[in-house]
């Protein structure tokens, strides 16, 4: 006679464990894909984007790459009301 066993291998204690390391992997794996989906408005690397400047900062940066003038700027800064 074989005492506390089940015909489980654990004793039946093992099963439960697996089980809720699984469905913990399964709702991590769900959470993760939700995550990598769901995305944030900043890419974390302290680089505004696009949603994150306002008019004026992106008539600046045209301005420094040369794709307008200093009076086109200036026209547009002030309609801009800054």
């Amino acid at each position: 006679m074989m005492w506390g066993y089940d015909g489980f291998g654990y004793g039946g204690g093992g099963m439960g464990i697996g089980m809720l390391l699984f469905w913990g992997l399964i709702i991590f794996g769900v959470a993760m894909l939700a995550r990598g989906f769901g995305g944030s408005s900043s890419s974390g690397a302290g680089v505004p984007t696009v949603r994150d400047k306002t008019p004026l900062d992106i008539l600046g940066e045209r301005y420094a790459r040369g794709e307008i003038d200093e009076a086109e700027f200036a026209q547009k800064r002030s309609d801009l009301g800054a």
